[in-house]
């Protein structure tokens, strides 16, 4: 197509066009700015010399330039901030005195002169008025008026004039500055200015007002109505418009619904604080800058100022509402939630809501209609189709004690109704013309609104008033409503102005227009020039909404005469409160807006209006899930709590979301709270009403004097008492929270945060916000209901919540909740609450009132209450009342529980409880031997006997407080840090060694996510500590949103509180009065998360669990063969403890001196040391297998045994000669048993002296050799004890040359002890008693010090001439493990041979709970004054480390085995401490041949799971006593699941080994060890899974099944790993075992049946040869075929056993390597195969290739169970390919079984089985 072209007349009339255009635009620009400047060349600024930031604007209306500078008469002077003023006013602009001040019966005038300058905006006004009113004591009112002409003044309802006299005992000064006029307030207590008008000039013109005051602090808050992000205003030259206007809320810094001029500025940290507020309607700008300073420029009226002084900001709050209009006191329904949408579409959809809501069982009061309920938009009509039933609606929400409340606007239609019928509503107010009208006073203004074309009433006309009452009467009358909503009265117009525009004048254009939204006045609403009754909307625009208001609560006095109802507003004024509440409009379901509407909140109860609240989950927009909860959860503290929403968006009523969804149940949750606490929430309306208190309350306002809290917006309180502290950001559940300088106590729990002054990640999940109660308040509750109507009949309550001085004060108000006048007529109840000294005061203030439901307070809950009461006494008038009611008390949380009181509503009483201890809260105070009532009560304790329980503790703290305070905390994000100081009040009670030291220190340290570390120590004094190294992050590697824990330090008394984070549950708590720390004496309790606690050792353990029955259990490492309450061999101070919920955590003491445990039914555990400091360390885990897990990761991974290593094992005490062992090692052979190691005990030595070979053993070497040629390995043992009587030992004297013995402190002498070593040259009678044995034939022996760097060298050294013999190489032993023993370190006789010399550490002043405790710490081993030295150096005593020994022996052992040996090899010790399972394994001792020990050693392999030490086992059949038949092959049953299995007896008694006894029993070993070399596989990939991950080999139930409490008391049952179930024969002569089978999928392991139950106890049979074992569902189990040795079974085929769960699936892994190699995973020299069974197919893959094996092995075998449908054919993949394969096809149908053989699936390569 062609483009067009001009023609010459069209180019001329264009350029004409154009030419118009550009003039019109000068000429606009010209009127715009109105550069109405004086015309004098004389005038020249006088420019003060100023900072920039107390420069006064110039040019406020447009983009500053110089040349408009200086025709305004100003200075000029760029800045690079652009935001800084570049044209400022001089000094002499403004105004001057003239004739000085005259004084008057208000106060003083002035008259004012304008000086002269140039006009900014013209009409400027020469000579005003200054009218000074010195009102009240705090309240200074001065007003500029034009003395020659009345300028509109706000007709406000509330204030009225002030006729004086003028007020006295002034707390303000004013001064005022002649030239230029200022005025200055100052206050009277400390002379600071506190209002300075001198910072710029008055400006008073016809249409531009202007003045400036300089504020003595940047704390400003207030003036509205805007979105303000943050509560402080931010003073960096922000410029706030304030014009009512229908404008949603946005980022953008517009003017919103209503008018507030008021603000408030905090002056200081002393809490005194002014309110300035300007009487004045007119649209205006407030700009604020650094200065600090604000000014306020309108465009109309006068300037009428009133400035409130405060002793608080509350106060200052209280004197302007006070001023204004005391706000409205709400019906009690009216706090209820209430739920309303625009545009549910019909009624029907609006009754569907309402039942969803209720069926859910959400508190629920109130429910709107929006327009949508009108016919066409028009008030006081219905839609007759959508809401037909709409007259019967209110008796529908009356029937279930709900309320209904409609919504009018006020613009009111034109058009007839849609059946053509008049519109009466417009019909009358047209005849009574009441509408705002257009200039001419005359014509009606039309304008557009909702209904279409529409009129405004002029509500400021009485008789548009009485038209309003009148239609909301005939309305009601139609369609009865319970309260009304009025909207779009800013006004809201759809057209600009008028339907016909506005005419060009000063009033719709003036000279200067404000900045706001559009800079067009009448931009969506009337023209300015519109006229009503109390005049131009230019003047009187801003009180449409507030006049509106008044209109409507004549209506509702007259719909509701002596009763409340409802009334909300959007558009508001000052004074607005008394009548109306209002919400914060249109906003929008985003993260910013659920942020903004606190500071709009708090703002708005500044300004009176405390019935406010946001649009809970947003008003535009779709909203998320996540952000309705969160939304739902604040919302429920929203004074006005309502959910609501617009057109097309989706559904958010709670309901909407799910009955079961975390959104419904967390809103039930906090509106269920809401409901609880409305009669707080009521008298805090009262407060309001009667004395102008905010409500809904800025931090600030109660913490002043902590700066801190002066920017504190996204959390606030309800009155004084509750603390809101809401998620505001998406998918977080960390926040930064302040938490004030207050007692505050988590609302849910009524635990104490132990948290003040500080900020803190606060932890708050996904259905969990912040709410906490101060403490020194007194909350009234009542139970909640669904509505108000219904929790205004039930129980009435009182949570006190305690300060620091166990003290607390509340209020209560209660009327009917409806009527108009009851505190007038005083027609309620009241209280004052009162709590000190244990007495709660309950006095009634006012009782004018009869409740009819009979309200009675039934329950009170103490928060902080640090000792149980253990009796309340209720009295009245002093006389004691009785009372059947009862007490709970939770001692972790501190909380009392009172329940069942029947105290009546509007009597007064008094409740006194009496603190005292509870039997379960007794703490052992003298835990020592021989405790008297005359010693316990020297240490200031309590002594009760009480014979029926012998077990209670006689002498108990009678305190919940300890010796020391707690100073200097501080929180960071890596941890806390506090210093503990002792006080000194009974020191008499100590003696010097306990006497507790007087400062400590507190370090936790939050290490990881879900490992924390706390510790307490003496930082003035070295003290000795572990030199055990553990696996810490070099730094702090936890972040504040992931960690799984909360810690708080708690004060009076002193203790520490970790909580889980996700549950709240508290894991530890060591708040309690044992804590003391002394040089030789450190104690700590902790309360426990439940009765369920695991570990402590060693010490034999009758059950898996510890019995909480107040038990003590020593630990000390001792040569104790294993007995009941006797410490044995190792030292491990590490449990895992369940919490109710089945999480698990896991605490680790690293202490190493003497100690024992208590445990009480508390439950809780006490810590007692006898020196080094407390260092503990917590996993959070959070299930079982993770703390081990965890753990592992922390003192070190256990050790990977060698392949052999599992094999069986045989060994005794007591063997004539090697030609035995060789016999033993031929008849196992040729029975055929399974056998793969040979030990040799001390008898192979000579004497026992290490080192040695005896003349009966010199085939020993040439043993070894021909039977590791034959596939099997040989285990020697060393003891540690080192001879000194030897004249020609060479371990001896090059020890002594090496300085390794350990020696009595500063000398150089051995200590010597006695072990087995014998005296040379002597013959020992064996008959003569042990001790005399001892006396008479053992040696002396020194004990080597394995901490010093030259022993280890020493001891390797020894052991490699062990090996290598340099003097005969046939006598060298080629050991292929080492069996360290006697390493506690034992001695026979008790310290030293001639005693030991310092009585003290020997016999310290508390001794632990030992075995033989009064033979003190020596008995069995060596001196503790011993001296021993630490690889750097550092001298240590032995009765520090003594615990250490066997561990400091593990590692230099296993160092010198692998060096030797260039293989893996084993070690196993004796005595262990955390970390020894990095090293070695371990034997649970010298046990005895009996059937009682049978379950002790599956609790002890569990135990020793849990410590980090999988490679362990106990000896089977026995080590002390004959073993007898049956107990012996039920052991080797058992044993044969040892993953360390050994038979293992001592000097004495019978043999025991499988070919002692018969061939029935050699068939009994036989079978059972096939089977365990058959898991072999599948035990040695346990063994890798617990070196790399930590993972347990043998399990308890439990871990696998945590949530199923029953096996939480398992101990007779075992896992190998999570998939194999060891069932064993306990019990002499059963022949069942009663076993439990989980809730899992079982297969018989013997059978390959399904078993068919599950989650309960079964007797299965077990006849002696057969121990059950269940293979779990989902698991696959590689197998190998059994062979003598593994030597050979490693190169048998491989089998995999697949068992599907439920599902169909199953998975399991190989790990496969040279089974010798040192280090092979870490170098990476091994080969991982995963294998996943998913229905009808297997996948085989490898998942690390890095070994191929010599043998070639093959899977040859695959059995799947659990195959329920039958299977034809099998296909093998490769790389998606099918290959040949030779293999044979079986189902078993009645088993469900399906067999694969012949396959031939090479290790290390990846394949797929599909059958079909």
């Amino acid at each position: 197509m062609e483009k067009k072209k001009f023609s010459k007349l069209e180019i001329i009339f264009i350029v004409l066009f154009c030419l118009a255009v550009a003039v019109a635009c000068v000429l606009i620009g010209i009127l715009a700015t109105r550069e109405t400047v004086s015309t004098s060349s004389q005038f020249s600024p006088h420019c003060p010399s100023v900072g920039t930031a107390e420069r006064i604007d110039c040019i406020p209306d447009q983009v500053a330039t110089k040349r408009l500078c200086t025709l305004r008469g100003c200075c000029w002077s760029p800045q690079s901030d652009t935001n800084v003023p570049w044209c400022f006013f001089s000094s002499n602009h403004g105004y001057r005195v003239d004739g000085g001040l005259r004084k008057t019966q208000e106060g003083f005038q002035a008259t004012l002169s304008r000086l002269s300058s140039p006009s900014l905006f013209g009409n400027d006004i020469n000579t005003v008025l200054l009218t000074a009113q010195y009102q009240t004591q705090n309240r200074f009112r001065f007003k500029i008026t034009d003395p020659k002409t009345q300028r509109f003044e706000v007709p406000h309802e509330h204030v009225g004039p002030f006729s004086g006299p003028a007020a006295s005992s002034l707390k303000y000064t004013v001064d005022v500055q002649q030239n230029p006029f200022g005025i200055k307030v100052t206050r009277a207590s400390n002379g600071k200015v506190v209002f300075d008008t001198t910072i710029g000039p008055l400006l008073y013109a016809e249409q531009f007002l202007q003045l400036s005051i300089k504020l003595p602090s940047s704390n400003i808050y207030g003036v509205g109505e805007h979105v303000h992000k943050q509560y402080r205003h931010d003073i960096k030259w922000k410029t706030w418009p304030i014009f009512s206007r229908d404008k949603a809320p946005s980022g953008n810094m517009d003017n919103l619904y209503g008018v507030q001029t008021f603000f408030l500025c905090l002056e200081d940290n002393t809490g005194a604080s002014l309110g300035v507020f300007l009487m004045n309607s007119n649209a205006m700008e407030f700009a604020v800058q650094p200065a600090p300073a604000v000014t306020y420029r309108t465009i109309g009226g006068i300037l009428d100022f009133y400035v409130f002084l405060g002793d608080t900001p509350e106060q200052v709050v209280q004197e302007y509402v006070k001023f204004i209009g005391l706000p409205a006191l709400p019906s009690y329904w009216t706090l209820g939630f209430h739920l309303s949408r625009y545009d549910y579409g019909s009624l029907d959809k609006v009754k569907a809501v309402v039942e969803r809501n209720r069926a859910i069982g959400l508190p629920y009061d109130v429910q709107y209609t929006d327009i949508d309920y009108m016919e066409a938009r028009k008030d006081f009509t219905y839609d007759k189709v959508n809401f037909k039933d709409l007259p019967s609606f209110q008796t529908y929400m009356h029937d279930y004690g709900q309320k209904y409340i409609i919504i009018l606007d006020p613009a009111i239609s034109t058009e007839a109704l849609a059946d053509g019928s008049p519109y009466q509503a417009y019909e009358r107010g047209q005849s009574k013309k009441v509408w705002v009208n257009e200039s001419d006073g005359v014509t009606p203004l039309i304008g557009e609104v909702w209904p279409g074309r529409t009129v405004f009433p002029d509500f400021t006309n009485p008789d548009c008033t009485s038209w309003w009452v009148e239609e909301c009467k005939i309305f009601y009358s139609q369609v009865p409503y319970d309260g009304i909503w009025i909207d779009m009265n800013e006004v809201a117009n759809f057209v600009q102005g008028s339907s016909t525009g506005c005419e060009q004048n000063d009033l719709n254009y003036p000279p200067f227009t404000p900045h706001i939204v559009d800079r067009l006045l009448y931009s969506k609403t009337l023209c300015m020039d519109a006229v009503q009754t109390w005049g131009r909307q230019y003047d009187v625009h801003n009180l449409y909404g507030y006049s509106m208001t008044l209109s409507t609560q004549r209506a509702i006095e007259s719909l509701f005469p002596g009763k409340r109802s409802f009334l909300l507003s959007r558009s508001t004024f000052a004074g607005s409160g008394k009548y109306a509440g209002h919400w914060l409009g249109d906003n929008a379901a985003t993260w910013d807006h659920i942020k903004w509407a606190i500071p709009g909140m708090l703002e708005f109860g500044l300004f009176g209006i405390p019935y406010v609240g946001a649009d809970i989950c947003g008003f535009f927009e779709d909203v998320t899930e996540e952000l309705c909860r969160r939304w739902m959860q604040v919302g429920a503290f929203y004074p006005f709590s309502r959910n609501h929403n617009t057109e097309k968006c989706i559904p958010q009523d709670p309901a909407a979301f799910g009955a079961d969804s975390v959104l419904v149940k967390s809103s039930k949750h906090y509106l269920n709270i809401r409901y609880t606490l409305l009669p707080y929430l009521y008298t805090l309306f009262y407060k309001a009403h009667t004395q102008g208190d905010t409500v809904a309350r800025p931090v600030l306002h109660e913490f002043y004097s902590d700066e801190a809290t002066w920017s504190v917006d996204k959390q606030f309180l309800w009155g004084p008492g509750l603390l809101i502290t809401p998620v505001l950001d998406p998918g977080v559940d960390i926040i930064q929270a302040y938490i004030p300088d207050a007692v505050w106590y988590d609302y849910d729990s009524g635990a104490k945060i132990w948290l003040r002054k500080q900020w803190t990640g606060m932890y708050l999940p996904a259905d969990k916000m912040g709410l906490h109660l101060r403490g020194g308040y007194v909350f009234p509750f009542q139970q909640p209901a669904n509505t108000t109507v219904a929790s205004r009949k039930n129980p009435m309550g009182l949570i006190i919540a305690l300060d620091d001085n166990n003290e607390a004060v509340g209020e209560l108000f209660w009327d009917d909740g409806e009527s108009t006048d009851t505190i007038s007529s005083k027609s309620y109840i009241s209280y004052d609450f009162k709590v000190s000294n244990n007495v709660l005061q309950m006095n009634v203030t006012n009782n004018n009132y009869i409740d009819p439901n009979n309200l009675m307070f039934e329950e009170i809950k103490i928060l902080g209450l640090l000792q149980e009461p253990v009796s309340v006494t209720v009295l009245q008038n002093n006389n004691v009342q009785n009372s059947s009611h009862n007490i709970t008390y939770n001692p972790v949380d501190k909380v009392a529980l009172i329940q069942g009181l029947q105290l009546e509503l509007g009597k007064s009483y008094s409740l006194r409880w009496t603190l005292g201890t509870s039997v379960n809260e007794k703490y052992d105070c003298h835990p020592g031997p021989n405790a008297t009532k005359e010693k316990c009560e020297q240490l200031g304790c309590v002594w009760t006997e009480d014979p029926s329980n012998v077990d209670v503790p006689y002498c108990y703290y009678n305190s919940p407080d300890n010796a020391y305070s707690v100073a200097d905390v501080k929180y960071t994000s890596l941890g806390v840090t506090a210093n503990l100081t002792f006080n000194k009040s009974n020191l008499k009670a100590y003696e010097k060694s306990m006497l507790p030291i007087s400062t400590l220190r507190l370090e936790v340290k939050y290490h990881t996510n879900h490992m924390l570390q706390f510790k307490i120590y003496d930082y003035a004094n070295k003290r000795y500590e572990v030199p055990v190294p553990l696996n810490l992050p070099k730094s702090p590697e936890s972040t504040v949103e992931s960690r799984l824990y909360d810690v708080t330090v708690q004060n009076k008394p002193f203790g520490i509180q970790v909580r889980r984070r996700s549950t709240g549950t508290v894991i530890w708590d060591s708040q309690l009065p044992t804590f003391t720390f002394s040089d030789m004496f450190i104690q700590i309790s902790t309360r426990l998360a439940s009765q369920y606690l695991y570990g402590f050792g060693e010490t034999e353990h009758t059950m898996f669990r510890r019995d909480m029955n107040w038990h003590t259990w020593g630990m000390f490492a001792r040569d104790q063969p294993p007995g009941y309450k006797l410490n044995s061999y190792g030292f491990q101070p590490f449990y895992m403890g369940l919490e109710g919920d089945g999480n698990a955590h896991g605490v680790l003491l690293l202490n190493s001196n003497a100690m024992d445990v208590t445990f009480q039914p508390t439950p809780a555990l006490t810590y007692r040391t006898t020196g080094g400091i407390l260092d503990f360390y917590m996993v959070l885990g959070p299930t079982p297998e993770l703390v081990v897990q965890e753990y592992t990761a922390l003192v070190g991974r256990p050790v990977m045994p060698p392949y052999w290593a599992l094999g069986f094992q045989l060994c005794r005490y007591g063997y004539e000669n090697d030609t035995e062992i060789a016999k033993l090692v031929e008849d196992m052979k040729a029975a055929r048993i399974p056998y793969d190691v040979q030990y040799a005990d001390i008898d192979y030595m000579e004497r026992q002296l290490d080192f040695t070979l005896n003349p009966r053993f010199t085939g020993l070497p040439a043993l070894i050799k021909k039977i590791q040629e034959e596939g099997m390995r040989f285990i020697l043992i060393l003891d540690p004890a080192i001879s000194g009587n030897e004249t020609d030992y060479p371990a001896f004297t090059r020890g002594l040359e090496k300085d390794v013995f350990i020696k009595w402190p500063n000398t150089n002498d051995i200590i010597y002890a006695k072990v087995w070593p014998d005296l040379p040259n002597v013959e020992v009678n064996n008959t003569l008693d042990w001790e005399t044995q001892v006396e008479l034939y053992r040696a002396y022996v020194a004990l080597p010090d394995f901490f010093r760097n030259s022993t280890a060298e020493w001891w390797t050294r020894e052991i490699t001439e062990v090996y290598t013999n340099p003097h005969n190489a046939s006598q060298s032993l080629k050991f292929d493990g080492l069996w360290i023993d006697m390493n506690e370190p034992a001695s026979f006789v008790n310290g030293a041979v001639g005693g030991c010399r310092t009585q003290e550490l020997n016999f310290p002043p508390y001794v632990p709970q030992l075995g033989s405790r009064s033979e003190g710490l020596i008995f069995k081993t060596l001196c503790m004054e011993g001296q021993q030295y630490l690889p750097d150096g550092s001298p240590v005593s032995h009765y520090d480390v003594h615990n250490l020994y066997g561990w400091s022996q593990t590692k230099p052992t296993l160092d010198a085995l692998r060096n030797l040996t260039k293989e893996r090899g084993i070690v196993v010790t004796r005595s262990t401490y955390p970390s020894s399972g990095k090293w070695s394994g371990h034997w649970l001792g010298d046990n005895t041949a009996a059937w009682n020990q049978l379950d002790k050693s599956i609790i002890g392999m569990m135990e020793f799971s849990l410590f980090g030490i999988s490679y362990t086992g106990a000896d089977i059949c026995g080590f002390f006593k004959d073993s007898e038949y049956e107990l012996c092959a039920r052991w080797m049953e058992l044993g044969a699941f040892y993953p360390y299995s050994r038979n293992h007896n001592g000097k004495g008694s019978k043999r025991q080994d499988p070919v002692a006894w018969n061939s029935t029993f050699e068939e009994i070993s036989r079978k059972v060890l096939n089977i365990r070399y058959t898991l072999l596989p599948y035990l040695y990939t346990l063994m890798y899974e617990a070196n790399v991950y930590g993972s347990t080999v043998v399990r308890p139930l439990l871990h696998e099944f945590v949530e199923d409490k029953i096996t939480w008391e398992i101990y007779r049952q075992f896992l190998w790993g999570p998939a194999l179930l060891i069932s064993p024969v306990l019990e002499q002569g059963a022949v069942a075992v009663n076993a439990y089978l989980p809730n899992a999928r079982w297969y018989d392991y013997h059978t390959d049946e399904y078993i068919g139950f599950r989650g309960q106890f079964r007797n299965l049979s077990s006849p002696l040869g057969h121990i059950n074992l269940h293979i779990r569902g989902g698991y696959i189990l590689a197998q190998q075929s059994p062979a003598n040795t593994t030597f050979y079974s490693r190169k048998n085929p491989l089998a995999l056993t697949v068992a599907l769960d439920d599902s169909q699936l199953a998975e399991g892994r190989l790990y496969w390597d040279d089974g010798v190699r040192i280090d092979a995973y870490e170098d990476g020299v091994y080969l991982l195969t995963s294998f996943t069974a998913n229905r009808t197919i297997l996948e085989i893959k490898v998942l690390h290739h890095g070994y191929t094996d010599p043998n070639n092995l093959k899977f040859t075998q695959i059995k799947v169970l659990g195959v329920t449908s039958n299977v034809r054919a099998v296909t093998v993949l490769q790389n998606g390919e099918a290959i040949q394969s030779p293999h044979v096809v079986s189902y078993n149908s009645q088993n469900q079984v399906l067999e694969i053989t012949r396959l031939e699936l090479e290790l290390g390569k990846d394949y797929t089985l599909q059958w079909r």
